[in-house]
């Protein structure tokens, strides 16, 4: 799971004007890293996916694990191990080779407690990390002490990297960085050893390069799609869509209830910009459970998302029909509780401003990244409903790069309005979301001890399923961290969006999905007519 730029992470395609086969599409912001092991945010796992090469990718339409530089595996009876049979003659985009040394490098960089590393979450157990070895020079085993569900399921997201370090580096997947000018561009390149051909046998991808451009502004973006200059539009916020349908309804695509969400939550972690009496009010789950009571979801789905999204209720959207919690529900509006829960907690309404009990008029600031009109709005209405318990926020945007660097690093913050997009439909992949010792827990990264019995419940709830090879066990722990989650509100949900995007009929070979990365996930397949 990876912090979203926009409802969204807008991205949108163009075609460039001569001989090469080159895509054109924008980003809101640079990508914080091309390091494909410290990939924490959208626009950095937008080039991780482009860039990448796995041992093993799950085909976005059809559900199903495909052969990628690993060309076949074989999961242990009993669940605890997995070996994998490398291709023959597999290179870097610089022309070194790829072999068994390199997954297993790979690999136990993501394990190190010193990377931090996000892409090692998902393979961690309750008993301990994996052996991991080099049996010949195409072939890995990875085993386990315990059970460990899905194994053949965590490769998709592991860019396997090459020993050499540069400024930008060599890939096993379809394209390689090849010039990265921070606020302007990323450019990148069609891998010359790329491994995979088509049926004909020509040498993937189609495409020769492309170009991202870093901009912010969706008005020239989508000025520029209705007037034919580009190709995709991968994240549509509601206002576009209606527009697009409108203009092009050919092009105007709604896939149905989206894997994201949108959510606000509050910084709990020490932080020398956080007094110590207003960190209180943000570690009190009545203080969180009566804002989140305050808020109306509906609204937000009616007049931000003009019907084009859902109220949500916790870490899974009910779009994901094996995980979601069916007993748990949206919260219910209701400001009258929520002052009742207040009062109870020991604040105080005097004269229309919300008071602690030492005085302190409650008062916050929340950060949201800029250009983001539909977060600009949820956010707009979120304090016209909290001004209404007499809770005043004070709404700061900021661009993406530097919210991330506030809520990940420096902690200079009080709340945030954020999303994230979801990866993959197995809860695995929330994990560095939901472990309190994860980068990405976000209301306190990288705990070194959880700071609550719930929170340490979480943990073992979390290392449990990920321990399992029962499908009922697993379900019924990531039940109970939703039903915590949702008790204890540490990050108030919001909405699930749906996925809206619009589609050019001149690029060929895009098949959209509701799992991310909807639109570009088989890249090499697709064509400039």
């Amino acid at each position: 799971m990876k912090p979203s730029a926009g409802l969204t992470g807008l991205i949108l395609f163009t075609v460039a004007l001569g001989p090469a086969a080159e895509l054109h599409f924008t980003m809101a912001g640079d990508p914080k890293t091309l390091d494909a092991l410290q990939v924490a945010e959208s626009h950095s796992e937008t080039i991780r996916y482009l860039t990448g090469g796995v041992l093993l990718r799950i085909n976005r339409t059809s559900g199903r694990i495909e052969p990628e530089l690993a060309e076949s595996w074989t999961v242990s009876t009993d669940g605890k191990s997995i070996a994998l049979h490398l291709r023959a003659g597999l290179k870097f985009s610089d022309g070194t080779s790829l072999a068994a040394a390199d997954v297993v490098r790979t690999l136990q960089r993501a394990l190190d407690p010193k990377e931090a590393s996000p892409a090692g979450d998902a393979f961690r157990s309750a008993a301990g990390d994996p052996e991991i070895t080099a049996s010949s020079i195409r072939d890995v085993d990875i085993r386990y002490k315990t059970v460990k569900p899905g194994l053949d399921h965590l490769f998709d997201q592991l860019a396997i990297i090459p020993e050499k370090t540069a400024k930008y580096p060599a890939t096993a997947g379809p394209f390689h960085v090849m010039d990265h000018r921070p606020g302007q561009f990323v450019q990148l390149a069609r891998n010359p050893n790329y491994w995979k051909h088509d049926s004909a046998g020509r040498q993937l991808p189609y495409l020769d390069s492309i170009r991202i451009d870093i901009q912010q502004n969706d008005d020239i973006e989508m000025t520029r799609f209705l007037r034919g200059e580009l190709h995709l539009i991968a994240n549509l916020d509601p206002e576009n869509f209606d527009r697009v349908a409108k203009e092009k309804p050919g092009a105007a695509r709604n896939l149905g209830a989206s894997l994201d969400s949108e959510f606000l939550w509050f910084n709990q972690a020490p932080s020398k910009t956080v007094p110590d009496w207003k960190r209180k009010w943000f570690l009190s789950t009545a203080f969180r459970r009566a804002l989140s009571q305050s808020i109306h979801r509906d609204d937000i789905a009616r007049v931000v998302y003009r019907g084009h999204a859902h109220a949500a209720a916790g870490p899974f959207s009910a779009a994901n029909k094996v995980w979601f919690n069916t007993a748990v529900k949206p919260v219910a509006f209701d400001s009258a509780a929520a002052l009742k829960e207040l009062s109870a907690a020991g604040f105080v309404l005097q004269k229309g401003v919300l008071r602690d009990h030492e005085g302190h008029a409650v008062e916050f600031s929340v950060i949201t990244n800029s250009g983001n009109r539909t977060r600009e709005r949820m956010a707009a209405l979120v304090q016209s409903d909290w001004a209404k318990i007499g809770v005043k926020i004070n709404i700061v945007t900021l661009d993406f790069g530097s919210l991330i660097e506030r809520i990940t690093k420096t902690m200079d913050y009080e709340a945030c309005l954020l999303g994230f997009n979801n990866v993959e439909i197995d809860p695995s992949e929330q994990m560095n979301v939901w472990l309190s010792s994860g980068a990405q827990h976000p209301w306190w990264p990288n705990e070194k001890t959880p700071s609550t019995e719930w929170e340490k419940r979480i943990d073992a709830l979390l290392m449990q399923q990920a321990s399992s090879g029962n499908a009922a066990v697993r379900k019924k722990a990531i039940d109970e961290v939703q039903k915590i989650a949702m008790e204890q509100e540490p990050i108030l949900y919001l909405v699930n969006p749906d996925y809206l995007c619009a589609i050019s009929p001149s690029l060929q070979g895009v098949a959209p999905t509701a799992a991310p990365p909807q639109i570009w996930w088989n890249i090499e397949w697709l064509k400039l007519e």
